[in-house]
């Protein structure tokens, strides 16, 4: 009779490991759960020749087959593509097609690039007899934890083609999110870029222009002319600068931002600046609440489709955890994961974090209650959708006026700088 080893969650969702006799894999399904575990992977042990020719065939075999394809990816897969091969295999296991010739099918159209090196690695695996989410769970650059979960959990359960269904669904919302905050953002930040690229050139090749005809004319120049003429020298790199040479101040504002960026990410790189960080934002006006509300939709959906595809809720509350994004919220879910794994309330822990609003809490509450979790976390990921979209919309119409006042008021500055000296040229021409 043949052997399948297994993977499996008890009822605390600690890690299983054995081994079990069965006929098939759908009868070495049901001893596990019999045994009171919720099964993760299940496969066959074969038995493998003892050949070193053989071995050394199976060891070279998917090296020569990556050769085959030609070339090396370097980064991960972009999500935009992986969404796009999520929908089609959901489609063809729909259709009923084999799941090795779906992936064949989809690999062999992929252009070269890591998502087509990366499926070549899949097919291979499962050729050899793993499954799809263990083959899936050997490129973590393609297929996150969460995305290996959900295809073991639609394994388990046959109901593959419905769970590629949802994460196809999950992942189009999650990409249709980004383009809108991206969209919305990429006005004002164009707008920005162009207006400073303009002032910078009034100061470095127009002002030095006019303080030459002040200074030939004698006129003494006004505070508001004398900071806007320091402040094209400063930016001109004419600035004097004891004991150093002097750099242009073009130079800074250009370099500032990338400077700021990598200052940013070095913060996030340890743990107290990424909590600091990630707890300013959720507190900062106006942006703050855009992003609470997005972390929101994102958690509440990533854990609604894992609870509905059957994955074990203290295993989908660390997936949730891990995929969240950011550290207030990772906490206040860590401490979910402890409060339901004592047997205690779901709700409870996230009220007392206070990172959610209370309709939120209550909309769970209701849920556990009523043991309809997973659809109420889908209708809140839903409404905060709307509420994202509505937020980003506001945000865009209070830009826009914000932009126009500040550079008509650069704008007025420079005009009313200039013109305060010309005046005096004219009195002193009259005089």
């Amino acid at each position: 009779m043949p052997t399948f080893q297994y993977e499996a969650l008890d009822k605390a969702g600690k890690q299983q490991k054995g081994v079990v006799e069965a006929a098939s894999s759908d009868e070495a399904i049901q001893r596990i759960k019999l045994q009171g575990y919720f099964p993760t992977s299940v496969r066959e042990q074969r038995v493998k020749k003892a050949s070193r020719g053989g071995d050394g065939d199976a060891l070279t075999a998917p090296q020569k087959k990556k050769k085959k394809g030609g070339g090396i990816s370097i980064g991960k897969v972009r999500k935009k593509h992986l969404t796009v091969f999520t929908r089609q295999l959901s489609t063809l296991q729909d259709a009923g097609l084999p799941l090795l010739r779906s992936l064949q099918i989809l690999e062999a159209q992929q252009k070269p690039g890591k998502l087509k090196y990366t499926l070549l690695g899949v097919v291979e695996d499962v050729e050899g007899g793993s499954s799809l989410s263990e083959a899936m769970s050997r490129h973590p650059k393609a297929f996150d934890t969460l995305y290996c979960k959900m295809v073991a959990a639609g394994e388990v359960g046959g109901v593959l083609d419905v769970i590629l269904q949802r994460l196809a669904e999950f992942m189009e919302k999650a990409q249709r999110l980004k383009r809108k905050i991206v969209g919305a953002m990429i006005y004002p930040i164009a707008v920005i870029v162009v207006a400073i690229f303009i002032v910078a050139g009034i100061m470095y090749f127009i002002i030095p222009k006019f303080k030459e005809i002040f200074a030939d004319f004698g006129v003494e120049l006004p505070a508001l002319t004398v900071m806007l003429t320091n402040a094209s020298a400063w930016v001109a790199g004419n600035y004097p600068t004891p004991g150093a040479m002097a750099v242009p101040g073009v130079i800074y504002v250009i370099v500032a931002p990338f400077a700021i960026f990598i200052f940013f990410k070095l913060i996030r790189m340890t743990n107290p600046g990424r909590a600091s960080t990630d707890t300013i934002v959720l507190y900062m006006p106006v942006v703050g609440k855009l992003i609470r509300k997005t972390v929101i939709a994102r958690f509440t959906r990533t854990l609604g489709t894992l609870v509905a595809a059957g994955v074990p809720i203290l295993e989908a509350v660390t997936i949730t955890k891990e995929t969240s994004g950011n550290y207030v919220f990772e906490k206040a879910l860590g401490k979910v994961h402890d409060s339901v794994r004592e047997g205690e309330s779901f709700a409870e822990p996230l009220r007392a974090s206070k990172t959610c609003d209370a309709i939120v809490v209550n909309m769970i509450d209701v849920g556990e209650e009523t043991g309809d979790l997973d659809s109420m976390l889908m209708k809140i990921a839903d409404n905060y959708d709307e509420e994202v979209d509505v937020a980003v919309a506001a945000l865009v119409s209070l830009i826009e006026p914000l932009l126009v006042i500040v550079l008509g008021g650069i704008v007025g500055t420079i005009v009313v700088a200039m013109f305060l000296p010309m005046i005096a040229m004219i009195e002193k021409l009259n005089g």
